[in-house]
Protein backbone atom coordinates (compact mmCIF):
# COMPACT_ATOMS: atom_id res chain seq x y z
CA UNK A 1 0.00 0.00 0.00
CA UNK A 2 2.85 2.38 0.87
CA UNK A 3 4.62 1.66 -2.41
CA UNK A 4 1.42 2.28 -4.33
CA UNK A 5 0.95 5.60 -2.54
CA UNK A 6 4.54 6.64 -3.29
CA UNK A 7 4.11 5.68 -6.95
CA UNK A 8 0.94 7.75 -7.25
CA UNK A 9 2.63 10.68 -5.53
CA UNK A 10 5.70 10.44 -7.78
CA UNK A 11 3.52 10.17 -10.88
CA UNK A 12 1.60 13.27 -9.83
CA UNK A 13 4.81 15.22 -9.24
CA UNK A 14 6.16 14.15 -12.64
CA UNK A 15 2.90 15.13 -14.32
CA UNK A 16 3.11 18.71 -13.06
CA UNK A 17 6.86 18.87 -13.71
CA UNK A 18 7.99 18.98 -10.09
CA UNK A 19 10.02 15.75 -10.22
CA UNK A 20 12.58 14.26 -12.56
CA UNK A 21 11.28 11.51 -14.84
CA UNK A 22 13.35 8.56 -16.07
CA UNK A 23 12.57 7.19 -19.53
CA UNK A 24 11.34 3.61 -19.30
CA UNK A 25 12.53 2.46 -22.76
CA UNK A 26 15.21 3.60 -25.19
CA UNK A 27 14.25 4.79 -28.68
CA UNK A 28 15.34 1.43 -30.11
CA UNK A 29 13.14 -0.54 -27.70
CA UNK A 30 10.23 1.83 -28.34
CA UNK A 31 10.42 0.96 -32.05
CA UNK A 32 10.46 -2.75 -31.23
CA UNK A 33 7.48 -2.24 -28.90
CA UNK A 34 5.55 -0.56 -31.72
CA UNK A 35 6.39 -3.45 -34.02
CA UNK A 36 5.17 -5.93 -31.40
CA UNK A 37 1.87 -4.05 -31.15
CA UNK A 38 1.49 -4.17 -34.94
CA UNK A 39 2.28 -7.89 -34.98
CA UNK A 40 -0.30 -8.50 -32.27
CA UNK A 41 -2.96 -6.53 -34.15
CA UNK A 42 -2.14 -8.21 -37.46
CA UNK A 43 -2.07 -11.76 -36.06
CA UNK A 44 -5.28 -11.09 -34.13
CA UNK A 45 -7.07 -10.04 -37.32
CA UNK A 46 -5.71 -12.97 -39.32
CA UNK A 47 -6.51 -15.55 -36.62
CA UNK A 48 -10.04 -14.24 -36.28
CA UNK A 49 -10.70 -14.56 -40.01
CA UNK A 50 -9.01 -17.95 -40.17
CA UNK A 51 -11.30 -19.19 -37.43
CA UNK A 52 -14.27 -18.16 -39.51
CA UNK A 53 -12.92 -20.37 -42.30
CA UNK A 54 -13.37 -23.46 -40.17
CA UNK A 55 -17.09 -23.65 -41.00
CA UNK A 56 -18.40 -23.54 -44.53
CA UNK A 57 -21.69 -21.84 -45.20
CA UNK A 58 -24.44 -23.34 -47.37
CA UNK A 59 -25.03 -22.62 -51.02
CA UNK A 60 -26.01 -25.93 -52.58
CA UNK A 61 -24.29 -27.08 -55.72
CA UNK A 62 -24.00 -23.63 -57.13
CA UNK A 63 -20.27 -23.00 -57.18
CA UNK A 64 -20.59 -19.26 -57.54
CA UNK A 65 -22.94 -18.94 -54.54
CA UNK A 66 -20.63 -21.05 -52.34
CA UNK A 67 -17.61 -19.03 -53.35
CA UNK A 68 -19.34 -15.81 -52.32
CA UNK A 69 -20.03 -17.27 -48.84
CA UNK A 70 -16.63 -18.84 -48.25
CA UNK A 71 -14.70 -17.19 -45.38
CA UNK A 72 -11.48 -17.65 -47.40
CA UNK A 73 -12.45 -14.54 -49.32
CA UNK A 74 -12.57 -12.57 -46.06
CA UNK A 75 -9.28 -14.16 -44.98
CA UNK A 76 -7.64 -13.06 -48.20
CA UNK A 77 -8.83 -9.50 -47.69
CA UNK A 78 -7.67 -9.49 -44.07
CA UNK A 79 -4.19 -10.66 -45.06
CA UNK A 80 -3.88 -7.95 -47.67
CA UNK A 81 -4.92 -5.34 -45.10
CA UNK A 82 -2.46 -6.78 -42.61
CA UNK A 83 0.25 -6.55 -45.27
CA UNK A 84 -0.53 -2.86 -45.70
CA UNK A 85 -0.43 -2.41 -41.93
CA UNK A 86 2.95 -4.13 -41.59
CA UNK A 87 4.46 -2.41 -44.63
CA UNK A 88 6.22 -3.84 -47.66
CA UNK A 89 9.61 -3.79 -45.92
CA UNK A 90 8.50 -6.20 -43.18
CA UNK A 91 8.93 -9.91 -43.81
CA UNK A 92 5.52 -10.71 -42.33
CA UNK A 93 3.96 -7.97 -44.43
CA UNK A 94 5.39 -9.39 -47.66
CA UNK A 95 4.24 -12.90 -46.76
CA UNK A 96 0.77 -11.66 -45.82
CA UNK A 97 0.56 -10.09 -49.27
CA UNK A 98 1.50 -13.27 -51.12
CA UNK A 99 -0.56 -15.53 -48.88
CA UNK A 100 -3.63 -13.32 -49.23
CA UNK A 101 -3.50 -13.62 -52.99
CA UNK A 102 -3.28 -17.40 -52.69
CA UNK A 103 -6.33 -17.52 -50.42
CA UNK A 104 -8.41 -15.76 -53.06
CA UNK A 105 -7.65 -18.54 -55.53
CA UNK A 106 -8.24 -21.30 -52.99
CA UNK A 107 -11.82 -20.14 -52.46
CA UNK A 108 -12.75 -22.09 -55.60
CA UNK A 109 -11.84 -25.54 -54.28
CA UNK A 110 -12.42 -25.67 -50.53
CA UNK A 111 -12.25 -29.08 -48.82
CA UNK A 112 -12.10 -30.25 -45.25
CA UNK A 113 -8.68 -29.23 -43.85
CA UNK A 114 -9.72 -27.64 -40.53
CA UNK A 115 -7.85 -30.00 -38.20
CA UNK A 116 -4.42 -29.53 -39.72
CA UNK A 117 -4.89 -25.78 -40.10
CA UNK A 118 -5.82 -25.53 -36.43
CA UNK A 119 -2.72 -27.47 -35.40
CA UNK A 120 -0.11 -25.88 -37.64
CA UNK A 121 -1.37 -22.33 -38.04
CA UNK A 122 -4.04 -21.18 -35.62
CA UNK A 123 -2.49 -22.48 -32.41
CA UNK A 124 0.94 -20.82 -32.92
CA UNK A 125 -0.64 -17.50 -33.89
CA UNK A 126 -3.00 -17.68 -30.92
CA UNK A 127 -0.10 -18.40 -28.58
CA UNK A 128 1.75 -15.46 -30.08
CA UNK A 129 -1.01 -12.95 -29.31
CA UNK A 130 -2.29 -14.53 -26.08
CA UNK A 131 0.93 -15.80 -24.46
CA UNK A 132 4.15 -14.45 -25.97
CA UNK A 133 3.17 -10.82 -26.53
CA UNK A 134 1.21 -10.44 -23.24
CA UNK A 135 4.25 -11.77 -21.36
CA UNK A 136 6.35 -8.99 -22.86
CA UNK A 137 3.65 -6.43 -22.07
CA UNK A 138 3.46 -7.63 -18.46
CA UNK A 139 7.21 -7.24 -18.15
CA UNK A 140 6.86 -3.75 -19.63
CA UNK A 141 4.31 -2.75 -16.96
CA UNK A 142 6.52 -4.15 -14.21
CA UNK A 143 9.45 -2.10 -15.51
CA UNK A 144 7.32 1.06 -15.48
CA UNK A 145 6.50 0.46 -11.80
CA UNK A 146 10.15 -0.15 -10.94
CA UNK A 147 11.13 3.06 -12.72
CA UNK A 148 8.57 4.95 -10.60
CA UNK A 149 9.96 3.28 -7.46
CA UNK A 150 13.48 4.36 -8.36
CA UNK A 151 12.40 7.94 -9.18
CA UNK A 152 10.45 8.10 -5.91
CA UNK A 153 13.40 6.81 -3.87
CA UNK A 154 15.72 9.27 -5.58
CA UNK A 155 13.38 12.19 -4.88
CA UNK A 156 13.06 11.23 -1.21
CA UNK A 157 16.82 10.83 -0.94
CA UNK A 158 17.50 14.27 -2.41
CA UNK A 159 14.88 15.74 -0.09
CA UNK A 160 16.56 14.11 2.91
CA UNK A 161 19.93 15.52 1.85
CA UNK A 162 18.49 19.00 1.68
CA UNK A 163 16.86 18.56 5.11
CA UNK A 164 20.13 17.42 6.67
CA UNK A 165 21.77 20.67 5.63
CA UNK A 166 19.10 22.85 7.22
CA UNK A 167 17.67 20.83 10.14
CA UNK A 168 18.81 20.71 13.71
CA UNK A 169 19.46 17.01 14.24
CA UNK A 170 21.91 16.45 11.42
CA UNK A 171 23.06 13.04 12.63
CA UNK A 172 19.55 11.59 12.43
CA UNK A 173 18.97 13.30 9.11
CA UNK A 174 22.18 11.89 7.66
CA UNK A 175 21.29 8.41 8.90
CA UNK A 176 17.92 8.69 7.21
CA UNK A 177 19.61 9.91 4.04
CA UNK A 178 21.95 6.92 4.04
CA UNK A 179 19.00 4.58 4.47
CA UNK A 180 17.20 6.25 1.57
CA UNK A 181 20.35 6.02 -0.55
CA UNK A 182 20.47 2.26 0.02
CA UNK A 183 16.80 2.06 -0.93
CA UNK A 184 17.49 4.10 -4.07
CA UNK A 185 20.44 1.88 -5.07
CA UNK A 186 18.35 -1.25 -4.52
CA UNK A 187 15.50 0.19 -6.61
CA UNK A 188 17.90 1.10 -9.39
CA UNK A 189 19.44 -2.38 -9.36
CA UNK A 190 16.02 -4.04 -9.61
CA UNK A 191 15.06 -1.65 -12.40
CA UNK A 192 18.23 -2.42 -14.40
CA UNK A 193 17.69 -6.17 -14.07
CA UNK A 194 14.09 -5.84 -15.22
CA UNK A 195 15.09 -3.57 -18.11
CA UNK A 196 17.75 -6.04 -19.29
CA UNK A 197 15.25 -8.91 -19.06
CA UNK A 198 12.67 -6.93 -21.04
CA UNK A 199 15.25 -6.01 -23.69
CA UNK A 200 16.26 -9.66 -23.97
CA UNK A 201 12.62 -10.74 -24.44
CA UNK A 202 12.09 -8.05 -27.08
CA UNK A 203 15.25 -8.97 -28.98
CA UNK A 204 14.30 -12.64 -28.87
CA UNK A 205 10.84 -11.75 -30.17
CA UNK A 206 12.41 -9.93 -33.12
CA UNK A 207 14.77 -12.85 -33.79
CA UNK A 208 11.79 -15.24 -34.02
CA UNK A 209 10.08 -13.32 -36.83
CA UNK A 210 11.06 -16.05 -39.27
CA UNK A 211 9.43 -18.64 -37.01
CA UNK A 212 6.19 -16.66 -36.91
CA UNK A 213 6.31 -16.10 -40.65
CA UNK A 214 6.83 -19.82 -41.21
CA UNK A 215 3.33 -20.43 -39.84
CA UNK A 216 2.00 -18.92 -43.04
CA UNK A 217 4.15 -21.32 -45.03
CA UNK A 218 2.58 -24.16 -43.05
CA UNK A 219 -0.87 -22.84 -43.93
CA UNK A 220 -0.08 -22.88 -47.63
CA UNK A 221 1.50 -26.35 -47.48
CA UNK A 222 -1.55 -27.74 -45.67
CA UNK A 223 -3.80 -26.28 -48.32
CA UNK A 224 -1.69 -27.91 -51.03
CA UNK A 225 -2.16 -31.33 -49.47
CA UNK A 226 -5.90 -30.94 -48.92
CA UNK A 227 -6.84 -28.96 -52.00
CA UNK A 228 -5.57 -31.06 -54.86
CA UNK A 229 -7.91 -29.34 -57.26
CA UNK A 230 -6.15 -26.03 -56.56
CA UNK A 231 -2.59 -27.36 -56.53
CA UNK A 232 -1.51 -25.47 -59.63
CA UNK A 233 -2.42 -22.08 -58.14
CA UNK A 234 -0.81 -22.98 -54.81
CA UNK A 235 2.42 -24.06 -56.48
CA UNK A 236 2.61 -20.61 -58.01
CA UNK A 237 2.30 -18.77 -54.72
CA UNK A 238 4.44 -21.09 -52.59
CA UNK A 239 7.77 -20.56 -54.41
CA UNK A 240 7.17 -16.81 -54.32
CA UNK A 241 6.65 -16.91 -50.56
CA UNK A 242 9.68 -19.10 -49.93
CA UNK A 243 11.77 -16.92 -52.19
CA UNK A 244 10.73 -13.87 -50.21
CA UNK A 245 11.55 -15.68 -46.98
CA UNK A 246 15.00 -16.71 -48.22
CA UNK A 247 15.82 -13.19 -49.41
CA UNK A 248 14.95 -11.69 -46.03
CA UNK A 249 16.14 -14.69 -44.03
CA UNK A 250 17.61 -13.88 -40.62
CA UNK A 251 18.61 -16.79 -38.44
CA UNK A 252 20.04 -16.67 -34.92
CA UNK A 253 23.81 -16.95 -35.25
CA UNK A 254 24.37 -18.93 -32.03
CA UNK A 255 24.13 -22.66 -32.63
CA UNK A 256 24.17 -22.16 -36.42
CA UNK A 257 26.93 -23.81 -38.42
CA UNK A 258 29.77 -21.52 -39.45
CA UNK A 259 29.29 -22.35 -43.13
CA UNK A 260 25.57 -21.51 -43.12
CA UNK A 261 26.04 -18.31 -41.10
CA UNK A 262 28.73 -17.03 -43.48
CA UNK A 263 26.61 -17.94 -46.50
CA UNK A 264 23.50 -16.14 -45.21
CA UNK A 265 25.35 -13.01 -44.13
CA UNK A 266 27.78 -13.02 -47.09
CA UNK A 267 30.66 -12.59 -44.66
CA UNK A 268 34.09 -14.15 -44.31
CA UNK A 269 34.39 -13.70 -40.53
CA UNK A 270 31.55 -14.76 -38.22
CA UNK A 271 29.58 -11.80 -36.87
CA UNK A 272 30.00 -12.60 -33.13
CA UNK A 273 33.73 -13.18 -33.58
CA UNK A 274 34.33 -9.94 -35.46
CA UNK A 275 31.97 -7.84 -33.34
CA UNK A 276 33.34 -9.03 -29.99
CA UNK A 277 36.97 -8.90 -31.15
CA UNK A 278 36.67 -5.30 -32.37
CA UNK A 279 34.91 -4.27 -29.15
CA UNK A 280 37.53 -5.94 -26.95
CA UNK A 281 40.38 -4.43 -28.95
CA UNK A 282 38.73 -1.05 -28.48
CA UNK A 283 37.85 -1.29 -24.79
CA UNK A 284 39.23 -4.46 -23.21
CA UNK A 285 42.96 -4.58 -23.94
CA UNK A 286 43.84 -3.54 -20.39
CA UNK A 287 41.06 -5.46 -18.62
CA UNK A 288 42.57 -7.94 -16.19
CA UNK A 289 41.43 -11.55 -16.56
CA UNK A 290 39.84 -11.17 -19.99
CA UNK A 291 38.10 -14.45 -20.99
CA UNK A 292 38.91 -15.88 -17.53
CA UNK A 293 36.64 -13.66 -15.43
CA UNK A 294 32.91 -14.18 -15.97
CA UNK A 295 30.83 -11.17 -16.92
CA UNK A 296 27.30 -10.28 -15.91
CA UNK A 297 24.98 -13.15 -16.81
CA UNK A 298 22.15 -10.81 -17.79
CA UNK A 299 24.47 -8.67 -19.95
CA UNK A 300 25.93 -11.73 -21.68
CA UNK A 301 22.45 -13.11 -22.43
CA UNK A 302 21.35 -9.70 -23.66
CA UNK A 303 24.34 -9.40 -25.99
CA UNK A 304 23.76 -12.93 -27.30
CA UNK A 305 20.10 -12.11 -28.00
CA UNK A 306 21.10 -8.85 -29.69
CA UNK A 307 23.56 -10.64 -31.98
CA UNK A 308 20.96 -13.31 -32.75
CA UNK A 309 18.34 -10.72 -33.67
CA UNK A 310 20.60 -8.63 -35.90
CA UNK A 311 20.27 -5.56 -33.66
CA UNK A 312 24.04 -4.99 -33.55
CA UNK A 313 24.80 -2.68 -36.50
CA UNK A 314 28.04 -1.04 -35.42
CA UNK A 315 30.59 -0.61 -32.68
CA UNK A 316 28.42 2.12 -31.17
CA UNK A 317 25.75 -0.50 -30.40
CA UNK A 318 28.19 -2.20 -28.03
CA UNK A 319 29.07 0.90 -26.01
CA UNK A 320 26.66 -0.06 -23.23
CA UNK A 321 28.93 -3.04 -22.49
CA UNK A 322 32.04 -0.87 -21.92
CA UNK A 323 31.59 -1.10 -18.15
CA UNK A 324 31.48 -4.92 -18.33
CA UNK A 325 33.75 -6.05 -21.18
CA UNK A 326 33.80 -9.52 -19.61
CA UNK A 327 30.24 -9.97 -20.88
CA UNK A 328 31.61 -9.38 -24.41
CA UNK A 329 34.34 -11.99 -23.99
CA UNK A 330 31.74 -14.31 -22.46
CA UNK A 331 29.48 -13.89 -25.50
CA UNK A 332 32.41 -14.76 -27.78
CA UNK A 333 33.30 -17.88 -25.78
CA UNK A 334 29.64 -18.91 -25.81
CA UNK A 335 29.49 -18.55 -29.60
CA UNK A 336 32.57 -20.72 -30.12
CA UNK A 337 31.22 -23.37 -27.74
CA UNK A 338 27.75 -23.48 -29.31
CA UNK A 339 29.05 -24.09 -32.84
CA UNK A 340 27.66 -27.45 -34.05
CA UNK A 341 31.21 -28.31 -35.13
CA UNK A 342 34.26 -26.82 -33.37
CA UNK A 343 36.29 -24.22 -35.23
CA UNK A 344 39.22 -26.65 -35.46
CA UNK A 345 36.80 -29.31 -36.91
CA UNK A 346 35.90 -32.86 -35.96
CA UNK A 347 37.70 -34.40 -38.94
CA UNK A 348 41.10 -33.02 -37.90
CA UNK A 349 40.72 -33.76 -34.17
CA UNK A 350 42.98 -36.80 -34.17
CA UNK A 351 45.55 -35.04 -36.38
CA UNK A 352 45.64 -32.08 -33.97
CA UNK A 353 46.15 -34.41 -31.02
CA UNK A 354 48.97 -36.31 -32.75
CA UNK A 355 50.70 -33.10 -33.81
CA UNK A 356 50.34 -31.58 -30.35
CA UNK A 357 51.79 -34.69 -28.68
CA UNK A 358 55.03 -34.48 -30.68
CA UNK A 359 58.01 -33.89 -28.39
CA UNK A 360 60.49 -32.24 -30.77
CA UNK A 361 59.62 -28.50 -30.93
CA UNK A 362 60.57 -28.06 -34.59
CA UNK A 363 58.74 -31.18 -35.73
CA UNK A 364 55.73 -30.15 -33.63
CA UNK A 365 55.56 -26.75 -35.34
CA UNK A 366 55.81 -28.39 -38.77
CA UNK A 367 53.05 -30.84 -37.84
CA UNK A 368 50.76 -28.16 -36.42
CA UNK A 369 51.31 -26.01 -39.51
CA UNK A 370 50.40 -28.93 -41.74
CA UNK A 371 47.14 -29.62 -39.86
CA UNK A 372 46.25 -25.93 -39.73
CA UNK A 373 46.78 -25.62 -43.48
CA UNK A 374 44.25 -28.44 -44.05
CA UNK A 375 41.42 -26.59 -42.33
CA UNK A 376 38.50 -25.75 -44.63
CA UNK A 377 38.76 -22.23 -46.05
CA UNK A 378 36.02 -20.76 -43.85
CA UNK A 379 37.39 -22.36 -40.69
CA UNK A 380 40.92 -21.32 -41.63
CA UNK A 381 39.94 -17.66 -42.11
CA UNK A 382 38.05 -17.48 -38.82
CA UNK A 383 40.71 -19.44 -36.91
CA UNK A 384 43.39 -17.09 -38.25
CA UNK A 385 41.30 -14.07 -37.23
CA UNK A 386 40.81 -15.47 -33.72
CA UNK A 387 44.48 -16.40 -33.24
CA UNK A 388 45.68 -12.99 -34.43
CA UNK A 389 43.23 -11.37 -32.03
CA UNK A 390 44.34 -13.56 -29.11
CA UNK A 391 47.99 -12.85 -29.93
CA UNK A 392 47.21 -9.13 -29.70
CA UNK A 393 45.54 -9.67 -26.31
CA UNK A 394 48.49 -11.71 -25.01
CA UNK A 395 50.87 -9.00 -26.21
CA UNK A 396 49.47 -6.83 -23.43
CA UNK A 397 49.64 -9.57 -20.79
CA UNK A 398 51.68 -7.44 -18.40
CA UNK A 399 48.53 -5.39 -17.91
CA UNK A 400 45.64 -7.80 -18.55
CA UNK A 401 47.41 -10.85 -17.01
CA UNK A 402 46.28 -13.01 -19.94
CA UNK A 403 49.34 -14.62 -21.45
CA UNK A 404 49.15 -17.08 -24.32
CA UNK A 405 49.07 -19.98 -21.85
CA UNK A 406 46.23 -18.41 -19.84
CA UNK A 407 44.21 -17.69 -22.97
CA UNK A 408 44.77 -21.21 -24.28
CA UNK A 409 43.70 -22.73 -20.98
CA UNK A 410 40.28 -21.06 -21.02
CA UNK A 411 39.63 -21.10 -24.79
CA UNK A 412 40.98 -24.45 -25.98
CA UNK A 413 37.90 -26.41 -24.75
CA UNK A 414 35.77 -24.05 -26.87
CA UNK A 415 37.85 -24.56 -30.02
CA UNK A 416 38.36 -28.31 -30.25
CA UNK A 417 36.53 -31.40 -29.01
CA UNK A 418 35.85 -34.86 -30.39
CA UNK A 419 32.70 -35.84 -32.22
CA UNK A 420 32.06 -38.82 -29.96
CA UNK A 421 32.66 -37.33 -26.52
CA UNK A 422 31.39 -33.80 -27.12
CA UNK A 423 34.07 -32.52 -24.74
CA UNK A 424 37.70 -32.94 -23.68
CA UNK A 425 39.10 -35.32 -21.11
CA UNK A 426 41.72 -34.26 -18.60
CA UNK A 427 44.68 -35.56 -20.63
CA UNK A 428 43.32 -34.30 -23.94
CA UNK A 429 42.62 -30.88 -22.43
CA UNK A 430 46.31 -30.43 -21.66
CA UNK A 431 47.31 -31.29 -25.22
CA UNK A 432 44.62 -29.02 -26.67
CA UNK A 433 45.73 -26.12 -24.46
CA UNK A 434 49.35 -26.60 -25.53
CA UNK A 435 48.30 -26.62 -29.20
CA UNK A 436 46.40 -23.35 -28.90
CA UNK A 437 49.16 -21.80 -26.76
CA UNK A 438 51.81 -22.70 -29.35
CA UNK A 439 49.81 -21.25 -32.22
CA UNK A 440 49.11 -18.03 -30.29
CA UNK A 441 52.79 -17.64 -29.39
CA UNK A 442 53.81 -18.18 -33.03
CA UNK A 443 50.82 -16.42 -34.61
CA UNK A 444 52.94 -14.42 -37.07
CA UNK A 445 54.75 -17.57 -38.14
CA UNK A 446 51.58 -19.59 -38.71
CA UNK A 447 49.80 -16.66 -40.35
CA UNK A 448 52.45 -14.29 -41.79
CA UNK A 449 51.72 -10.86 -43.18
CA UNK A 450 50.05 -7.73 -41.96
CA UNK A 451 46.58 -8.19 -40.50
CA UNK A 452 43.59 -5.86 -40.38
CA UNK A 453 40.93 -6.77 -37.83
CA UNK A 454 38.41 -4.46 -39.50
CA UNK A 455 37.45 -5.98 -42.88
CA UNK A 456 35.69 -3.99 -45.56
CA UNK A 457 35.10 -6.43 -48.43
CA UNK A 458 34.09 -10.11 -48.56
CA UNK A 459 36.42 -12.68 -50.03
CA UNK A 460 39.32 -11.84 -47.72
CA UNK A 461 40.09 -12.66 -44.14
CA UNK A 462 42.25 -9.87 -42.82
CA UNK A 463 45.69 -11.04 -43.93
CA UNK A 464 47.94 -8.91 -46.12
CA UNK A 465 51.10 -10.82 -47.08
CA UNK A 466 53.96 -8.49 -48.00
CA UNK A 467 57.03 -9.47 -50.02
CA UNK A 468 58.56 -12.92 -50.04
CA UNK A 469 60.07 -15.00 -47.26
CA UNK A 470 62.31 -18.05 -47.27
CA UNK A 471 60.98 -21.52 -46.46
CA UNK A 472 63.48 -23.37 -44.26
CA UNK A 473 63.54 -27.12 -43.79
CA UNK A 474 63.24 -28.27 -40.18
CA UNK A 475 63.99 -31.90 -40.93
CA UNK A 476 67.25 -33.19 -39.46
CA UNK A 477 70.12 -31.00 -38.34
CA UNK A 478 70.50 -29.01 -41.58
CA UNK A 479 68.16 -26.14 -42.36
CA UNK A 480 68.31 -25.33 -46.07
CA UNK A 481 66.24 -22.74 -47.96
CA UNK A 482 63.60 -24.40 -50.08
CA UNK A 483 63.00 -21.63 -52.57
CA UNK A 484 65.94 -21.20 -54.90
CA UNK A 485 67.92 -24.13 -53.47
CA UNK A 486 66.49 -26.90 -55.62
CA UNK A 487 65.47 -28.95 -52.56
CA UNK A 488 61.98 -30.37 -52.52
CA UNK A 489 59.63 -29.74 -49.59
CA UNK A 490 56.04 -31.08 -49.51
CA UNK A 491 55.08 -28.29 -47.13
CA UNK A 492 56.46 -25.69 -49.53
CA UNK A 493 54.44 -27.15 -52.41
CA UNK A 494 51.36 -27.32 -50.18
CA UNK A 495 51.73 -23.70 -49.10
CA UNK A 496 52.34 -22.51 -52.67
CA UNK A 497 49.10 -24.18 -53.76
CA UNK A 498 47.27 -22.73 -50.76
CA UNK A 499 48.62 -19.23 -51.53
CA UNK A 500 47.68 -19.49 -55.21
CA UNK A 501 44.17 -20.66 -54.31
CA UNK A 502 43.77 -17.86 -51.75
CA UNK A 503 44.96 -15.26 -54.25
CA UNK A 504 42.49 -16.54 -56.84
CA UNK A 505 39.61 -16.43 -54.34
CA UNK A 506 40.52 -12.90 -53.25
CA UNK A 507 40.82 -11.72 -56.87
CA UNK A 508 37.37 -13.10 -57.66
CA UNK A 509 35.86 -11.16 -54.80
CA UNK A 510 37.46 -7.77 -55.61
CA UNK A 511 34.93 -5.02 -56.14
CA UNK A 512 32.20 -6.76 -54.18
CA UNK A 513 31.37 -4.58 -51.20
CA UNK A 514 30.62 -6.21 -47.92
CA UNK A 515 27.10 -6.46 -46.60
CA UNK A 516 28.54 -6.93 -43.09
CA UNK A 517 27.37 -4.76 -40.26
CA UNK A 518 30.68 -2.96 -39.67
CA UNK A 519 30.39 -0.54 -42.60
CA UNK A 520 29.22 2.10 -40.10
CA UNK A 521 32.63 2.14 -38.48
CA UNK A 522 34.68 1.61 -41.63
CA UNK A 523 36.60 4.87 -41.16
CA UNK A 524 38.08 3.83 -37.79
CA UNK A 525 41.86 3.63 -38.04
CA UNK A 526 43.21 0.12 -37.83
CA UNK A 527 46.96 0.68 -38.12
CA UNK A 528 47.40 -0.12 -34.46
CA UNK A 529 45.76 -3.50 -35.03
CA UNK A 530 48.23 -4.71 -37.67
CA UNK A 531 50.84 -7.37 -36.93
CA UNK A 532 54.42 -7.24 -38.31
CA UNK A 533 55.29 -9.70 -41.08
CA UNK A 534 57.99 -11.58 -39.19
CA UNK A 535 58.26 -14.72 -37.03
CA UNK A 536 57.89 -14.19 -33.29
CA UNK A 537 61.13 -13.60 -31.35
CA UNK A 538 60.96 -17.01 -29.74
CA UNK A 539 60.78 -18.82 -33.12
CA UNK A 540 64.09 -20.64 -33.84
CA UNK A 541 65.80 -19.71 -37.10
CA UNK A 542 65.43 -23.26 -38.38
CA UNK A 543 61.63 -23.18 -38.16
CA UNK A 544 59.96 -23.14 -41.61
CA UNK A 545 58.26 -19.96 -42.72
CA UNK A 546 55.48 -19.76 -45.24
CA UNK A 547 56.55 -18.79 -48.73
CA UNK A 548 54.58 -15.76 -49.94
CA UNK A 549 54.31 -15.89 -53.72
CA UNK A 550 52.47 -12.63 -54.14
CA UNK A 551 51.45 -9.44 -52.45
CA UNK A 552 47.71 -9.41 -51.92
CA UNK A 553 45.97 -6.40 -50.49
CA UNK A 554 42.91 -7.60 -48.61
CA UNK A 555 40.37 -6.23 -46.22
CA UNK A 556 37.40 -8.01 -44.73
Amino acid sequence: MKKQFLRVKQLANQTVGRAEKTEVLSDELLQIEKKIDNVKLATHNVTKKLSACQQLQGGGDNLDKRMKKLPQSALSQSMLESSALMGDDALLGALFQLCGEGQGNLAKDLTNYEMEVEKTVMTPLTNLQEVDIPAIQTQRKRLAKLVLDMDSARSRYHSAIRSSNTGGNQAAAMAKAESLKDEMDDAQSRMNLCRDALATDMYQFVSKEQEYAHNLISLVEAQIRFHRAAISSLEKVLPAMKGQLEQAMMKPVYGLSLEEHLKITERDIALPLEACALALLEWGMEEEGLFRVAGSSSKTKKLKAALDSGIITGLADLEEYVQDVHSISGALKLYLRELPEPLMTFDLFQDWMEAGSTQDPQVKLQALWSVCDRLPKQNYNNFRYLIKFLATISGNSEVNKMSASNLALVLAPNLIWSREEGGLGVMVTGVASMIVQTIIQHADWFFPGEFDFQPSTPGSAGSTPQGSSTMLSAVGDSAEPVNGSGDYSPLADKHAAHTESTQHEVTQSEGKRSSGIWNKIGNRKSSSLKKPNSPPPQTPSSFPTRKNTSSVTTAL
